[in-house]
C-alpha cells in the first residue's frame, strides 16, 4: 500500500481546516485511507537504526509534524497532497468536483504541438508515447516538490519502476516543437543530463555512469531496462535538442525550476493504457495551479512509417465515461437500505457525480472522472457509496442466513492423513505445481498426453501444470541423494495436479481444466521397499473407512481372526495386477506394479483410483536416483 508523507500544516492549508491527529485519523478512517504514522524529519533520523547523524545535521533538520498516510494501491489521484486534499474537500462538501477540460480549441496545424514517432524504431523497445501541456503554471516551492513526488510516487507504483511507463517534464519555452521520438544506437545520442554535472555523454556512456557511479546510485536499478537493446529511446525537439532518454533521464536543457510557466509532459510506455491513466494523473492534479484552473493543452501523436503518417492520437485522453450498478445491488453489497435519490445525492461526495436514476429508478448510472481510474465494477460503485454515506452508520444486525464456516471435507480428510502418514514415518514436502514436459512425461516412460500449458515459460522448467505428483517428490529425491539414507527415505505429498476438462468447456466456468487432489508417497532405501508402500495403502485405506474385499484378505498375510475398524457400507477395495495398457505401466519395474481398484456403492463395477509399484530402473536414471525406489499415487477425491 502506497504511503503519502505530507506536513500537517501544508495538509490544512490545502483544506482550509485544522484538526486534531485524533479527528483527522477519524476523517481519514470515513474517508477510506488510514493515517499511519505521526512524525518528523528529526524523530525519524533518531529512531533510524541505519543511519546515525551528528548534533548539527539534527539541528538542520525540520521539526515540522509530517502525517504519513496510507492510501489505496488503486487510488493513484491520491499520491499528491493535491490529490489527497481535493479529495477529502469534495468528500466534506466544501467544493464541488472540477470539470477537467482540454483545450480542443487549439486545432489549427500551425498552433497545435505534435509528437512524431518514429514506428519502426520505437517498437523495438519502448513503443507508445502520450503528451500534455500545462500552460501558465505558477509553482513555488512546496508546488514544485509535490510536482517531483508525485512523478517518484507513480513511478514506484502504477509504473512498475519505470519498466511500464517513464515520466519526462520539460520547460516548454526553452524548447521548440514539433517533438519527435525516435529510439536510435547509444553512440548517436549526446547531451548532457539532469544530473550529475554539467558534462555531455553518450548514452551508452551515461548509462555506464550510472551503473558504477555512488552518487548516481538512485538511477542504477532503471539502466537494465534498455542497457542491452541495440537501440534506445530519445525524445528530442525540432533542433535536435535531447529533451529524455527515457526511461532514465531528462536532459539538463529542458529542466523544469520554480520559474517555469509551460510545462511539456512526456510519458513512454510498453503499456498504452498504464501510460494514459499516469498523464491524465499528472495533468489532473497540477492543472489547478494552471491560469487557467483545471485546463490542459493537447498534443497530437502521430506515427510515421516509411514517412508516411499511419495512425494518431490526441493526448491526454481525460476521459469521461457512465458506469451503472444497481441500486438494489449496492444496498444489498453494503448491508443498507437507502432510496435510490439518497445513493444519488451520496455519489458527489466521492466524485462520481452528477448521478442519474434509469429504469424507473432501479440503476444508478454514475459519471466517472479522469482521476478514478479505480472504478471498474458495479463493486467499486458500490464501495464509494459506502464510504459516503460511512461505515460507522451502517447498523450491525445478524444476519438472516447461517454464516458458521467449517473446513472442506476434501481438505479436512487430507489434513487428518498427514497427520497419519507422518505417523508411519514419512516426511512431507511441498514441491512445485509447473514443471517440464520431459519430468512429468518423458522421463516417467509415460506418454505426451494434453495438459495445461504455458503460452510463454520462464524457463523449461515451467512449461506445464503438473499432471502427476511423482515428478516433484522424485527430483526431491534427486536433489538430496548425498544424505545418508540408512533406513531409506519415505517422502509423501498431498496436492493438487490439475488435468484438461474438455467435457466442461463450454459451461458456465469456461476453463477447460479441473484440479484434483493427489495422495503420492514414495520409499528409496537399501531395498525396493514394496511391501512398505503396500503396507501405506492398506493404512490409507483403513483410515478411510474402505475395507478389502474378501478376495484380496484371503490372499494377503493377513490372519483370519484380524478385523478392520469401521467400513463405509458398499465400498471396498481390492488390488490387481497393472494392465499392459494402463499408460502408467512403463514407469513401474514389470510385474512388479499394481492397481488400486475400488468398488461403490451399487455400482456394476470396479474403478481405478491409483497404482503403486516398484519405480522402473531408467525412471530413476532419469532423475539421477542411484538406489531402488517404490511409489504411490492415489486419486483423494475418488475416495471421498
Amino acid at each position: 500500500m502506497p504511503t503519502l508523507s505530507v506536513e500537517k500544516d501544508l495538509l490544512f492549508r490545502h483544506l482550509g481546516r485544522t484538526y486534531t491527529d485524533k479527528e483527522f485519523d477519524e476523517l481519514c478512517f470515513e474517508f477510506g485511507v488510514e493515517l499511519d504514522e505521526v512524525t518528523s524529519e528529526v524523530e525519524e533520523a533518531q529512531k533510524s537504526a541505519t543511519v546515525k547523524l551528528s548534533k548539527s545535521q539534527l539541528e538542520s533538520l525540520s521539526a515540522a509534524i509530517v502525517y504519513k498516510i496510507d492510501v489505496p494501491a488503486n487510488r493513484y489521484d491520491l499520491l499528491c497532497v493535491e490529490g489527497l486534499s481535493r479529495a477529502l474537500q469534495i468528500f466534506l462538501g466544501d467544493v464541488d468536483a472540477p470539470e477537467y477540460r482540454r483545450l480542443d480549441g487549439v486545432s489549427d496545424a500551425a498552433q497545435r504541438v505534435t509528437m512524431t514517432v518514429h514506428k519502426a524504431h520505437t517498437d523495438q523497445i519502448r513503443p507508445f508515447v502520450v503528451c500534455a501541456i500545462l500552460r501558465n503554471v505558477t509553482f513555488d516551492e512546496e508546488r514544485y516538490a509535490s510536482f517531483i513526488d508525485l512523478q517518484d510516487q507513480l513511478h514506484r507504483n502504477l509504473c512498475r519502476q519505470r519498466t511500464l511507463v517513464a515520466i519526462g517534464t520539460h520547460d516548454m519555452d526553452v524548447v521548440q516543437g514539433p517533438f519527435f521520438y525516435d529510439a536510435r544506437a547509444p553512440t548517436d545520442i549526446s547531451f548532457v543530463p539532469l544530473t550529475p554535472n554539467d558534462k555531455s555523454y553518450v548514452a551508452n556512456e551515461l548509462l555506464e555512469f550510472y551503473e558504477t557511479e555512488p552518487a548516481a546510485k538512485h538511477l542504477k536499478p532503471y539502466v537494465p531496462i534498455i542497457k542491452d537493446s541495440p537501440l534506445y529511446p530519445v525524445i528530442v525537439d525540432s533542433n535536435e535538442t535531447v529533451l529524455s532518454l527515457p526511461p532514465i533521464i531528462n536532459g539538463s536543457k529542458s529542466k523544469i525550476t520554480l520559474d517555469t510557466k509551460n510545462v511539456f509532459i512526456e510519458c513512454t510506455a510498453t503499456d498504452l493504457t498504464k501510460a494514459n491513466i499516469v498523464l491524465d494523473t499528472m495533468v489532473t492534479m497540477f492543472s489547478g495551479y494552471c491560469e487557467v484552473p483545471f485546463t490542459v493543452e493537447p498534443v497530437l501523436v502521430q506515427y510515421q512509417e516509411n514517412d508516411k503518417i499511419v495512425s494518431s492520437y490526441v493526448t491526454p485522453v481525460l476521459s469521461s465515461r457512465q458506469e451503472t450498478a444497481k441500486v438494489d445491488f449496492c444496498n444489498s453489497l453494503i448491508g443498507i437500505q437507502i432510496t435510490p435519490q439518497e445513493m444519488q445525492a451520496l455519489c458527489n461526495k466521492v466524485q462520481l457525480g452528477p448521478a442519474q436514476l434509469l429504469e424507473n429508478d432501479t440503476v444508478l448510472q454514475v459519471t466517472v472522472p479522469p482521476t478514478r481510474s479505480d472504478i471498474l465494477h458495479p463493486v467499486d460503485i458500490a464501495e464509494d457509496i459506502g464510504i459516503a454515506y460511512g461505515y460507522n452508520n451502517i447498523r450491525r444486525r445478524v444476519p438472516t442466513t447461517n454464516t458458521v464456516g467449517g473446513e472442506f471435507p476434501l481438505n479436512q480428510t487430507g489434513d487428518l492423513l498427514r497427520e497419519e502418514i507422518g505417523r508411519a514415518g514419512y516426511v512431507e514436502v511441498l514441491t512445485h505445481g509447473l514443471c517440464s514436459v520431459r519430468d512429468n512425461f518423458t522421463a516417467l516412460q509415460r506418454p505426451v498426453t494434453a495438459a495445461v500449458k504455458l503460452s510463454n515459460p520462464a524457463n523449461v522448467e515451467y512449461q506445464v501444470v503438473r499432471t502427476t505428483l511423482l515428478p516433484g517428490l522424485l527430483k526431491t529425491l534427486q536433489h538430496n541423494k548425498s544424505a545418508s539414507f540408512t533406513g531409506g527415505f519415505k517422502l509423501f505429498e498431498i496436492s493438487d495436479v490439475v488435468l484438461p476438462d474438455s467435457e466442461n468447456v463450454m459451461t458456465e466456468t469456461i476453463v477447460g481444466a479441473k484440479n484434483s487432489r493427489r495422495l503420492a508417497a514414495v520409499y528409496a532405501g537399501p531395498t525396493s521397499g514394496f511391501e512398505i508402500i503396500h503396507g501405506l495403502v492398506d493404512r490409507v485405506m483403513t483410515l478411510l473407512e474402505i475395507a478389502p474385499e474378501e478376495a484380496y484378505i484371503a490372499n494377503s498375510a493377513k490372519s483370519d481372526e484380524e478385523e478392520y475398524r469401521v467400513a463405509r457400507e458398499g465400498w471396498t477395495y481390492t488390488i490387481a495386477s497393472l494392465s499392459e495398457s494402463d499408460p502408467h505401466v512403463n514407469t513401474y519395474f514389470p510385474g512388479r506394479a499394481a492397481a488400486i481398484l475400488l468398488t461403490k456403492p451399487n455400482a456394476t463395477s470396479s474403478c481405478v483410483v491409483g497404482t503403486f509399484g516398484i519405480l522402473h530402473p531408467d525412471v530413476l536414471a532419469n532423475f539421477d536416483i542411484l538406489y531402488p525406489s517404490s511409489c504411490v499415487e492415489l486419486d483423494l477425491e475418488a475416495l471421498m
